[in-house]
Formats: C-alpha cells, structure tokens, sequence
C-alpha cells in the first residue's frame, strides 16, 4: 500500500504541477494556477500519515517505511528548486517572459551553484532522518526498527557522495574551453593583404 501511495503522490506532484503552470500561463489565472501549485506539500501530508496509520495497525516497519521518508525528505530538500525551475521555463515559452537564467557551468559560480544543491540533500537527508526516528520512537523499543536505521545510513550515505562530487567541483572547477582559444591566432597568409608597392626599385630607373 505504501509503495502504491508513493507512485501516486509522484504522479499527483507532476499532474498537480503541469495543471497549476497550464491555469496559471495558458488560461491567465495566476492565483488559480498558483493555489494548485500550493497543493504540493498536501501529498506528502497525505503520504505521512498513512505511513504513521500503517505502523499503528501492527505493520512491521520495513524498507516501504523508509523510502516514504525518503521521499518526503527529497521533496522538501529540491522540490521548490524543481518547481522554480519548470515555473521559469513555463513563463518563457507560455507567457513571452524573459528566458530562465541558466546554472553556471564553469570555474567557482559552478562550485557554489553545485553546493547549493548539496545543501538541499543535507536538508533532504534531515527530514528523512527526523521522520525515521519518529518512526523509532512511535514503534518502540519491542519493534523491529533496524530497517528504519538503515535508511537513515543510506540517507546520509547518499547525502556524503553528493558532497563529495560538489566538493570536486570546488577543487577542480570546470574551466571554459573558450577561454583556453583566447590567445589572437595566427593569421594565414594567404588571408593577409599585399603590402603596397612603394615604388620602382633604383636599379628600373637606371634602365
């Protein structure tokens, strides 16, 4: 049941968020478009308390438990930049507004962009955790919860590899191979134009 709600709730954010920005850029009903676009967080209440309901009628916590809490936790930590980021481009090509800012891609602006985005896993991985232990705690200390510790390690496993591949970025930034080409190339010289001809040589005009 879990895993079925958690498929739902991924299709209902996408339904629910090509709906909000088809009101809110198509048919010129901004606050319309923006209420649905509110309703977002609604799925992830929902998906919370049947969890919570599942464990109170005797279900044994298992790995459905962790990844809804996992789940949750990803759509708090880069749901809003998913969501900015489709609003932005809806609004240049729907409603002729200007074109979305496109992330950085080389040198230190691509490292803190990439670490900005690490801070949304941390922040992912936190509310992942919190909701595991609350798990723990609600199921006590006669449940089986190691399966519930687990996801908080593989949570924060998850969260140290992406901070290890933002790190890189830090250390070695991306360079822009337009600035390697920047030197003035040499000119062919079949491209250069003939010198003018000063005049006739001094051994014509003895001629």
């Amino acid at each position: 049941m879990i895993v079925t709600l958690i498929v739902i709730c991924e299709v209902g954010f996408w339904v629910l968020l090509a709906a909000g920005l088809a009101v809110r850029y198509l048919l010129r009903m901004p606050r319309t478009g923006l209420a649905l676009l509110l309703c977002e967080p609604l799925l992830e209440i929902v998906l919370l308390v049947v969890t919570a309901i599942d464990l109170k009628n005797g279900a044994d916590p298992g790995w459905k438990h962790g990844l809804a809490a996992l789940y949750i936790g990803y759509t708090v930590g880069h749901g809003h930049r998913t969501v900015k980021w489709l609003d932005g481009h809806a609004a240049h090509r729907l409603a002729g507004g200007p074109p979305p800012v496109r992330p950085p891609r080389y040198g230190m602006a691509r490292a803190r962009h990439e670490g900005a985005v690490w801070l949304g896993s941390v922040v992912a991985a936190a509310v992942a955790s919190g909701l595991l232990l609350l798990a723990v705690w609600y199921v006590g200390p006669d449940g089986e919860t190691e399966s519930l510790w687990g996801w908080i390690t593989v949570a924060w496993r998850a969260t140290g590899i992406h901070g290890l591949i933002a790190l890189s970025y830090a250390i070695w930034p991306p360079k822009d191979p337009a600035a390697k080409g920047s030197a003035v190339p040499a000119r062919d010289p079949e491209d250069v134009a003939d010198l003018p001809v000063g005049g006739p040589r001094k051994d014509e005009e003895q001629v």
